[in-house]
């Protein structure tokens, strides 16, 4: 069960890393930079502060870092635990994929995929009352992470599983920061949606 699970994996990825072309490499490239979100992070930063103030955007800003930190260190202990070979190190396979970049570490889950669903569901959570649009929030990830693939860097599976536990940890964590936010940090007031 697992085997063929595996090469349906395989299967798909081979699929959806060929449709890549030369023509667009330069710009998955950027987009699988984190860096090159800066401007997303400082609009999502301004509208966040724009609803919560200060005191808000920072205590959100500590989870967020927080969730980070928890999420990088989880998907490390499971890349090195299960020692899966990404696919560009695949002597299986690497000969009749596109190639993009390399990477020396594991694949098993993605980072990329954990780490921006967890934001994101942290986020939305914490903003879906104030913006109706809210959940183009979840674009980012998608986007994101399918950046992986095109590259070469990750199976699907790596990134389904990224998805997860990015989904349930970030959900976890917006729960966690609402008891202590009520606790030690009320709001003062709730601005109207947008």
């Amino acid at each position: 069960m697992i085997d063929k699970l595996l090469s349906l994996d395989t299967e798909l990825f081979l699929f959806l890393n060929g449709l890549g072309s030369k023509t667009y490499d330069g710009m998955w490239l950027l987009i699988t930079s984190q860096a090159n979100w800066t401007p997303l992070f400082l609009v999502l930063l301004y509208l966040i502060y724009k609803k919560l103030g200060t005191k808000q955007t920072l205590y959100l800003l500590l989870s967020i870092a927080i969730l980070i930190t928890f999420t990088d260190q989880v998907t490390n202990l499971f890349k090195n635990g299960f020692q899966r070979l990404r696919p560009c190190n695949n002597p299986d396979i690497k000969d009749v994929m596109r190639i993009v970049q390399s990477r020396g570490s594991f694949s098993f889950f993605s980072g990329h995929a954990t780490t921006s669903m967890a934001v994101t569901v942290l986020i939305f959570n914490t903003i879906k009352q104030y913006y109706k649009h809210a959940y183009l929030l979840f674009l980012w990830p998608l986007i994101f992470a399918y950046s992986r693939i095109y590259l070469g860097l990750h199976y699907p599976i790596d990134i389904v599983t990224g998805y997860t536990f990015g989904a349930i940890s970030g959900y976890a964590a917006y729960k966690i920061y609402r008891k202590v936010q009520q606790k030690y940090f009320p709001l003062t007031s709730i601005n109207t949606t947008i």
